[in-house]
């Protein structure tokens, strides 16, 4: 559950974020009228994730066991490589990123302004494809479903307040920390999805070593215990874990972590990229001030 309550609160308000400034833009320059369209945007970015995510949940309905566990350890597979994506893309265009927007604003504005509806579902469609098959995947690898849908709805509602509040200047979030912070923890829980997923295939028997342990502690942590339905809720922890699972696991942790932590440090030595809001309250990369 904590796993996907960060995964909605993170992307949640990367989207609340980028509508934010959309919106905070395009008032400054006193083309209210456009408004409609950035919400029409956003409006039909979420229903795609929410299309994405009915047609995941329930598209393999009535497959065989191995076609299930084949879609299910290549999307978990494909969920990593978007989560992990999104954390480095974050690390790198954060700083520059109302720039961005607001240049695509001023390429989209001719006359009634319907570009910005691709603009502002392009923004937060990607996020919300992204949550959308990231969450399915953790719900797989859990064997839950309630939890982790309770904890991604609760991360995406507080995400839309701090929206708003940051929006109006009201709350201060130093979002360097927090997406530093929300990355780290995101690298362990996306390297538990992979493994899952390299379990998956095993069980479709596309990879070997099914029955080839690199060590079992289900005596020590069992899985319906407290405490193991808390490791694999969080970072996708399997007490049996087989040889390729536990490589895997490595080869992608050890890399990424440190790839972002270079890169995280070079970053936070740059200046700080900033737009404002109609009020007038700096948004900054470093924080909300």
């Amino acid at each position: 559950m904590l796993a996907n309550f960060l995964i909605g609160l993170r992307e949640g308000l990367e989207a609340a974020l980028v509508v934010g400034i959309l919106i905070a833009y395009v008032i400054k320059i006193r083309r209210n009228d456009v408004l409609p369209r950035i919400w029409l945007g956003v409006g039909l970015a979420a229903l795609l994730s929410l299309a994405i995510g009915a047609v995941l949940t329930f598209g393999a309905y009535g497959l065989s066991f191995e076609a299930q566990e084949t879609i299910g350890g290549l999307l978990s597979i494909l969920a990593t490589g978007f989560v992990t994506w999104m954390i480095f893309w974050m690390l790198k265009t954060a700083r520059s990123l109302s720039g961005h927007l607001r240049a695509d604003v001023d390429k989209n504005l001719a006359g009634a302004g319907w570009g910005l509806v691709l603009v502002a579902f392009l923004a937060v469609g990607r996020e919300g494809i992204e949550t959308a098959l990231f969450i399915w995947a953790a719900v797989q690898a859990t064997g839950a479903t309630t939890l982790p849908l309770v904890g991604a709805a609760l991360g995406i509602a507080l995400a839309l307040v701090l929206g708003y509040l940051i929006y109006r200047g009201v709350v201060r979030i130093n979002l360097t920390r927090f997406f530093t912070y929300t990355g780290l923890f995101l690298v362990i829980v996306a390297a538990g999805v992979l493994s899952y997923g390299v379990h998956d295939l095993q069980e479709a028997g596309i990879l070997p070593g099914l029955n080839s342990l690199a060590f079992d502690v289900s005596s020590a942590i069992p899985p319906s215990s407290w405490y193991g339905t808390l490791l694999k809720g969080t970072v996708n922890f399997s007490p049996a874990t087989t040889w390729l699972e536990a490589i895997v696991w490595v080869v992608y942790v050890v890399p990424v972590l440190t790839v972002f932590l270079v890169s995280n440090r070079r970053a936070t030595t740059g200046p700080t990229a900033t737009t404002t809001t109609p009020g007038g309250a700096a948004l900054a990369t470093e924080g909300v001030r």
